[in-house]
């Protein structure tokens, strides 16, 4: 997804979440700001890598030695225009490393398969209404299994799965939720996965899981402070602050489904009981116009659909207003971004109600209502990049882990 030359002078922005340390034994983690910086660069040589990681020449040499010899970086040329011998240029080899990504939702299942670019290799999708484990473990067993087979991508070069799922996906009452759905409760997700392939398998709330794939190949990039809506099935969110993810104490922040509603207009308890997906396929069978994926919502013009189709998006703006307005004085993003599995004409006339209210509303600053970049797949694909992040990418967590060694 990132490809081609850029000069160092347009990622000084990103400097700082792209710093080394002079820690002991934090060489791991030097590694990791080193693969980034070549990742958000494109390609780059090793003087520039110096200069926007702050670390030694002596320190890239090795580790850019060490990447090559690993395979994760090549090289791709030499940089011409300068004076002295050209600079050898660095860049990502995409084939460096693979990770599998899956999104479990109420209404789908969805398999990727991604490079080290993030680029998406294979995909699988099933349109499918409250699949219990089993389904889903089938579906993923019988997919990957063909997608191997089909791309002759080496198993030996996977580093993990990740999988983005909403929170407490059985419990939350949604319409036409089956009893059997609960059987999700008592099951061991990474384990379920681990069965089937030997990698390891990271879990992950799916707004937090899409707000991940927005930050590393979307928006993020410019934005690095943003509030990610994920409407699907339910209705989450995902906070970014300066370029980190912000999980809460609990894992739980972001939560705005569960936010509670007031309004003679619904009898929805919370805000994704009105605003999601699954709301509004009731409507509209309640309506006569029964749909079961995403894309017919683009064929409503001429009939009864259309007026259901225009009411929910206004409800769900003014609905989300408030929370919106909340969220710009308690948080105070760049951007909110409306992601998932609505079309994007939709999102875009959703995005622009909401500017609207917002603005007549007078607080200190309002962030735009913005399409997210990352498509429907965007939780699929923040899932896949929970591996990279474990094994290859700079974070906190990986720093205090590298010290504490």
């Amino acid at each position: 997804m990132l490809d081609g030359h850029s000069h160092v002078a347009p990622l000084h922005s990103l400097a700082a979440s792209l710093s080394g340390t002079n820690l002991e034994r934090a060489g791991d983690h030097n590694q990791r700001v080193t693969l980034q910086a070549i990742r958000v660069g494109g390609q780059i040589t090793r003087a520039e890598l110096v200069e926007l990681t702050g670390l030694t020449l002596p320190a890239i040499a090795n580790i850019t030695k060490r990447l090559l010899n690993e395979g994760l970086i090549m090289e791709a040329g030499r940089q011409h225009g300068g004076r002295g011998q050209p600079a050898i240029l660095l860049q990502m080899n995409p084939d460096g490393c693979f990770s599998i990504g899956v999104n479990i939702d109420r209404d789908h299942i969805t398999v990727v398969v991604l490079d080290l670019l993030g680029k998406v290799r294979a995909r699988a999708s099933r349109e499918i209404d409250f699949a219990p484990p089993e389904v889903v473990a089938h579906f993923f067993r019988t997919e990957i299994t063909a997608i191997l087979q089909r791309t002759g991508l080496p198993l030996s070069r996977f580093i993990g799965i990740g999988v983005a799922m909403p929170d407490d996906i059985g419990r939350v009452p949604l319409p036409r939720c089956p009893d059997v759905y609960a059987a999700w409760h008592d099951v061991d997700v990474a384990g379920l996965f681990a069965d089937i392939l030997p990698l390891p398998v990271f879990v992950e709330n799916d707004a937090t899981a899409a707000a991940l794939g927005e930050l590393q190949f979307g928006h993020g990039l410019r934005h690095r402070s943003f509030f990610y809506i994920l409407i699907s099935g339910g209705l989450g969110g995902g906070i970014v602050v300066d370029g980190i993810q912000f999980r809460g104490a609990r894992g739980r922040s972001g939560e705005i489904g569960f936010l509670p509603v007031r309004s003679d207009r619904t009898h929805a308890r919370t805000l994704q009981e009105a605003v999601s997906l699954s709301a509004l396929y009731d409507r509209l069978a309640a309506a006569g116009r029964p749909i079961d994926q995403p894309e017919q919502l683009c064929h409503l013009a001429g009939t009864p659909g259309e007026a259901v189709m225009d009411e929910w998006i206004e409800l769900a703006a003014d609905l989300m207003t408030d929370p919106l307005v909340a969220t710009n004085c308690l948080v105070n993003p760049e951007a909110i971004f409306l992601g998932g599995r609505l079309p994007a004409p939709l999102v875009d006339r959703l995005a622009a109600a909401l500017n609207h209210r917002l603005s007549d509303h007078h607080i200190p600053q309002v962030a735009p209502v913005l399409r997210a970049a990352m498509a429907a797949d965007a939780p699929a694909v923040g899932a896949g990049m929970l591996p990279f992040t474990d094994r290859l990418l700079p974070s906190r967590a990986a720093l205090m882990k590298t010290a504490e060694n």
